[in-house]
């Protein structure tokens, strides 16, 4: 149960950004890329951050678990095909073999993707686990390219192929009918209408907020965020009824109470696993059944912890990337609905659940890969699954564009998109100010040495 030294896969190392967390990245013959306009003391500080020892003790011991075993996947893979070739009868079920068919293609490719390829940033409970993720990213946009080559029909038939349930229009559901916070002369209470909004999903937005701040480990990030999206919940219920929602519904118990309450837990066990001590032990190295136990458990947390201080306004190439992780985020959210829309999905079904599984440990390293690519100037390469889950992103966002484009083109109210003007101008005006209007005021040289000390 404890890990090797770095590299001990088949002495293979991962791509530049990637490895143990935080990561070494490859050095490019020694040189350091300028980011900007920022000085040669910060940006070699921030390099020297990436590339020294951690405060992290392993004492590295070799497992059967942490080694490749490429010949035995081998084998087994081999074994599996040879029964099903020789001693299994195909049934003459056209659904059912090519259903079954797709299936073993996908398996084969997930067991030599795991086995081959590199490791990512993360490495608990076991760097094959973070590797299945990324495969599976990669499966799933296969998937999304396919239905996006299919007509809007075609592909609400194929989601039956899924699921039999499927294929059928949803009803159209609306939040925001009464919206009287208090109603005494209701039969069900005065409080009738809060307790209806307490369903599954109140547990749900706790959790999902809880793990966005683990994620992003940046309170006004993940609040920007959680506010933007009730924004854009107003600027699109004309188009989806389920964001027409009642305005305590939105700032109460979304904001305030799941979404607040789920990001100060998270960034509570962002502070906890940031000042957590991490020494590990073998488990064949620990004397007591207690302390074996414990380390077990202790299997399945960090095994180190990198904080991100994003520093939007440091660069105008932070500047911008951290308006794009927000917008990418808020499109992730936005497909989610759509989606189920567009593709006639229930919320409770579970490829939405599937979707979300595959979502939230992939989004983990791509923000890890993410940061590292902005603050460490070594790093060269977008990592791996930031880069396919931006991918998956996009395609989403294509299949809901041209499936249902009249949805979307619908016009706005008048209100609505004057305020989204305002507001773009106004994140324009401030950008051309901070970055290219103020940045002819050199700062003092001690400015400089005070921000390279943090």
């Amino acid at each position: 149960m404890s890990e090797t030294a770095r590299g001990q896969r088949g002495g293979r190392r991962g791509q530049a950004g990637q490895g143990d967390d935080p990561a070494r990245p490859l050095r490019h013959n020694g040189t350091v890329s300028a980011e900007e306009h920022l000085p040669a003391p910060f940006l070699k500080k921030k390099s020297r951050e990436w590339t020294q020892e951690t405060d992290v003790y392993d004492d590295g011991t070799i497992t059967f678990f942490w080694r490749a075993h490429t010949l035995t996947v081998l084998a087994a893979l081999i074994c599996v095909l040879v029964y099903v070739t020789l001693l299994e009868e195909t049934p003459n079920n056209s659904e059912y073999n090519t259903k079954r068919g797709l299936a073993f293609v996908v398996i084969v490719f997930l067991a030599f993707a795991v086995t081959y390829t590199p490791d990512g940033p993360f490495k608990r409970p076991h760097p094959s686990i973070w590797r299945l993720v990324l495969c599976l990213s990669v499966v799933y946009e296969l998937g999304l390219i396919f239905v996006l080559f299919q007509t809007v029909d075609d592909a609400r038939q194929l989601m039956k192929y899924l699921d039999e349930s499927l294929g059928e229009p949803l009803p159209e559901q609306s939040y925001g009918g009464n919206c009287l916070l208090w109603d005494p002369g209701h039969p069900q209470g005065p409080l009738h209408n809060l307790w209806e909004k307490c369903d599954i999903f109140v547990p749900a937005h706790f959790l999902g907020w809880y793990a966005k701040a683990l994620i992003l480990r940046n309170v006004w990030i993940t609040n920007v965020i959680s506010v933007m999206f009730e924004f854009l919940e107003y600027t699109l219920e004309h188009q989806l009824p389920n964001f027409n929602e009642c305005w305590w519904d939105h700032w109460i118990m979304d904001v305030l109470i799941c979404n607040g309450l789920g990001i100060w837990c998270g960034m509570k066990t962002v502070e906890y696993l940031k000042m957590k001590p991490y020494h590990w032990r073998g488990l064949w190295h620990i004397p007591t059944y207690r302390g074996k136990m414990r380390r077990m458990v202790a299997q399945f947390t960090p095994y180190n912890w990198t904080s991100f201080d994003w520093k939007p306004t440091l660069s105008l190439k932070r500047w911008l990337a951290v308006l794009g992780i927000i917008a990418m985020w808020l499109i992730a959210e936005l497909n989610t609905f759509y989606l189920k829309s567009i593709l006639w999905i229930p919320p409770p079904n579970w490829i939405n659940w599937a979707r979300l599984a595959m979502y939230v440990p992939a989004s983990a390293v791509a923000f890890r890969e993410t940061f590292q690519f902005l603050d460490d100037p070594t790093c060269k390469k977008f990592g791996q699954q930031a880069w396919i889950l931006a991918a998956i992103v996009i395609t989403e966002l294509l299949i809901v564009m041209k499936f249902d484009l009249n949805l979307l083109l619908l016009p706005f109210p008048e209100h609505i998109w004057q305020c989204w003007v305002a507001a773009f101008v106004g994140i324009a005006s401030w950008t051309v100010w901070r970055f290219f209007i103020r940045r002819n005021q050199k700062p003092e040289s001690g400015d400089w040495s005070k921000l390279a000390q943090k």
